[in-house]
């Protein structure tokens, strides 16, 4: 059974369609008894990083995630805001993130304030993405697949080995990273058609 995490914060409809949409079986919840039963987790979100944080914590929730993801080695994939929930921390707040991928989460803004680069953010809209690695999240990817972004600040890998695929807004930024069973993609595969179909079918049948 995969169990989304359910934090309030975006709609995750999108995601159950999808998942159900390839064959899978889903159910969303923020209780802990369904965590510690899941096979597989999903952890989606939209929004801020220091108040999901602090719902994950609110909801006795962070300690059973790295349970699942370090010791049971069960598949977890962030999605978005979840992506960025996987890394140490985000220049968005002050809250310390999971660290169960060795990276941290930047700002857009202040990088291209930085660079003199002119481009909008949020970063919003269909993008490019190259795969890095191939492994059973990527495999059959189309090369380069196009997925959707909503997103102002991004991810940057302290290893390469972290480093699952790459996109290019304004400079290269990783678009999903990975740490052995536990992924995290930053563009939303619910609302990318027949890439983001694709993955998510990989992840369901991990």
């Amino acid at each position: 059974m995969i169990t989304i995490i359910d934090l309030n914060i975006g709609n995750i409809g999108s995601v159950v369609n999808m998942i159900k949409h390839v064959g899978g079986v889903c159910k969303v919840s923020s209780d802990p008894s369904d965590i510690k039963n899941a096979s597989k987790l999903i952890l989606p979100g939209v929004g801020s990083f220091d108040k999901a944080m602090n719902q994950l914590r609110n909801k006795k929730l962070e300690g059973i995630i790295k349970e699942k993801a370090i010791l049971q080695k069960i598949p977890l994939l962030g999605i978005c805001l979840g992506m960025q929930l996987l890394t140490n921390s985000s220049e968005e707040g002050n809250e310390k993130g999971l660290g169960l991928i060795q990276a941290d989460t930047l700002s857009f803004k202040k990088e291209f304030s930085k660079q003199n680069i002119k481009e909008r953010v949020p970063h919003m809209g269909w993008n490019d993405v190259h795969v890095l690695q191939r492994n059973s999240l990527t495999e059959n990817l189309i090369e380069p697949s196009r997925f959707y972004f909503v997103h102002s600040y991004y991810v940057r890998c302290h290893e390469k080995e972290n480093s699952l695929m790459k996109s290019d807004y304004g400079f290269d930024f990783d678009s999903a990273i990975v740490n052995d069973n536990v992924y995290g993609v930053q563009f939303h595969p619910e609302k990318s058609h027949k890439y983001g179909k694709k993955l998510i079918a990989n992840f369901v049948e991990l």
